[in-house]
């Protein structure tokens, strides 16, 4: 046999251009994926920053609770080993007092005591008389030490005690211009001074950076005299030779002497506000320490959460479980009336000629050309014992004019308001699938010998099915989050828990229980949708 009838050699298949040519078609795939990930870029990024986002910072605002471990670090540690019986030993009033005293100086202790309003009632004043209470605590030392040497109340003997050498020449030189020398402190002043140089070094950097001012011209927070009282009791100064030392010697004899007044600090919150030697307001710091809280959703769920545990809140106080079950009720009873109402419209609207059926359209799309909040406001004077439909029954003798009917600030108002404006949303998708259905197939039932009514039920209704669910999906959503609405025409008894959430976003400012409510708001949806689909099979929903 010769080569000429060899077979040919069973290489890669080859591309015109002399690649392989699996290797340019993953290559072409590849360029069309980007091309099309390319033209969807846009929309997903949108889709992420204004939907995906919003959602994600709702979930984690809903459990997040770091304000009290972040304004009050050492006492949220301390009470972490605390057993919640009676009230915490001295240790942990020390903390509260250094924590708090810093908080203040930031403006942070109200939004703590804000916070904590919202599970325990008075936390917002407590805290708030105690940030102007705590310095009135370290006065008692600052006062002692300053009659006993007047450079005590001036800020060069602190600087040049705990500041570095280095750092203090290059202070002392700065001019105001460029950026000010970050304050060090000296070697050894934390081994010899710790809490003073903790405090001292706060009081430093706080005075650098948020008062823009150099610690060689401000004197020090009393909270740094009351930390040098606690040094000066602690430690041994008899080998100290560093800057100041004359001074700081008399200071310690001072301290040592029966003549110094002490306070305990347990006394000394006392003495601002007796709730600080109750268990209650402890306790409460003990359970929101931890960064992360069920707390919100307890709350959302008319639950709190106790010392002994999860508990349900006393009776009275139960509103959020009632708001989302009348919620879910109105905006069933909503969407129910819509489809009575928009069914015989759409059909209507779906068998006319199409000149008379875009007229009829325009009257039904003419409520978005009108704000919403004019059409609310236009029904609360409507339905108003005063209003127009009560003065037309009265006019007819319908009703007495001493029995007028009452349909504004109640459940009622409500639901004629929404279901006004809704029903566009119901009518579209009703008449966008009608007008899909085949007129053939009713002459064909009656040409059978099918009446109106089984031609109807049996042959017309299932074909508009998916119509009433695009359309009922459609506006159970949209009212079971409407806010306006309920707010102007509903009253007490014609709120949904959107506008619970919504006082809690602008009025009381309780972000973490408004997150948790529209978390659990999204979740019955959800929940619903699938119960939907379940049951009625959202394939069969359709627009047309």
């Amino acid at each position: 046999m010769t080569d000429a009838t060899q077979p040919a050699s069973r290489g890669p298949m080859l591309a015109a251009d002399g690649t392989p040519l699996k290797k340019s078609l993953s290559r072409a795939l590849r360029m069309q994926k980007m091309r099309a990930l390319a033209l969807i870029a846009p929309l997903l990024l949108f889709v992420l920053i204004t939907f995906i986002a919003p959602i994600a910072d709702m979930l984690f605002r809903s459990v997040e609770n770091q304000i009290v471990s972040n304004t009050m670090p050492r006492t949220a540690r301390l009470l972490a080993d605390w057993d919640g019986q009676g009230v915490p030993d001295e240790p942990v009033f020390e903390a509260a007092y250094y924590d708090l005293f810093l908080a203040a100086e930031r403006k942070e202790h109200t939004r703590l005591g804000s916070r904590l309003n919202y599970e325990q009632t008075g936390a917002s004043s407590l805290f708030r008389k105690s940030g102007r209470g705590l310095e009135d605590m370290g006065e008692l030392y600052q006062d002692q030490f300053t009659d006993l040497n007047g450079d005590w109340d001036e800020p060069e003997p602190w600087a040049e005690i705990f500041g570095d050498p280095e750092w203090l020449a290059e202070q002392a030189a700065w001019d105001g211009e460029g950026r000010m020398p970050r304050f060090q402190l000296r070697e050894g002043a934390e081994t010899l001074l710790p809490r003073s140089a903790e405090h001292y070094a706060a009081f430093a950097r706080f005075t650098q950076t948020e008062d823009g001012d150099s610690p060689l011209e401000e004197e020090p927070w009393s909270a740094v005299h009351t930390a040098l009282y606690q040094d000066l009791a602690a430690a041994d100064l008899s080998g100290y030779d560093g800057p100041r030392a004359e001074m700081l010697a008399a200071a310690d004899a001072l301290v040592d002497s029966p003549e110094f007044s002490r306070l305990p600090f347990t006394d000394g919150f006392a003495e601002i506000d007796e709730a600080w030697v109750q268990p209650q307001i402890w306790q409460t710091l003990k359970l929101y320490s931890p960064d992360y809280t069920p707390g919100y959703f307890l709350n959302a769920m008319d639950m709190q959460l106790t010392p002994e545990g999860m508990e349900k809140r006393p009776e009275n106080e139960r509103i959020y479980m009632l708001l989302f079950g009348r919620t879910l009720f109105m905006s069933l009873a909503i969407t129910f009336s819509c489809v009575l109402l928009a069914y015989p419209v759409a059909y209507l609207l779906s068998n006319l000629p199409s000149r008379s059926a875009n007229l009829l359209m325009i009257l039904v799309l003419l409520p978005f050309w009108t704000s919403l909040l004019v059409r609310t406001s236009a029904w609360k004077i409507m339905l108003q014992q005063q209003g127009v439909i009560n003065d037309t029954l009265v006019w007819l003798g319908l009703v007495g004019d001493d029995a007028r009917l009452a349909m504004i600030n109640n459940q009622l108002g409500t639901i004629i308001a929404m279901t006004h404006i809704l029903l566009p949303f119901m009518i579209l998708p009703m008449y966008s699938v009608m007008s899909t259905i085949p007129p053939s197939y009713v002459r064909a039932a009656k040409s059978l010998g099918a009446t109106n009514w089984t031609t109807f039920w049996r042959v017309y209704f299932p074909q508009s099915v998916p119509g009433i669910g695009a359309g009922s999906i459609l506006v159970f959503i949209l009212s079971i989050g409407y806010y306006i609405t309920p707010e102007i025409v509903g009253g007490t008894t014609g709120t949904f828990i959107s506008n619970r959430i919504a006082y809690h976003i602008s009025t009381s400012l309780n972000w973490g229980l408004a997150a948790a409510l529209g978390a659990i708001l999204l979740a019955v949806v959800l929940v619903l949708y699938w119960a939907y689909d379940r049951i009625v099979g959202i394939d069969n929903v359709k627009l047309g």
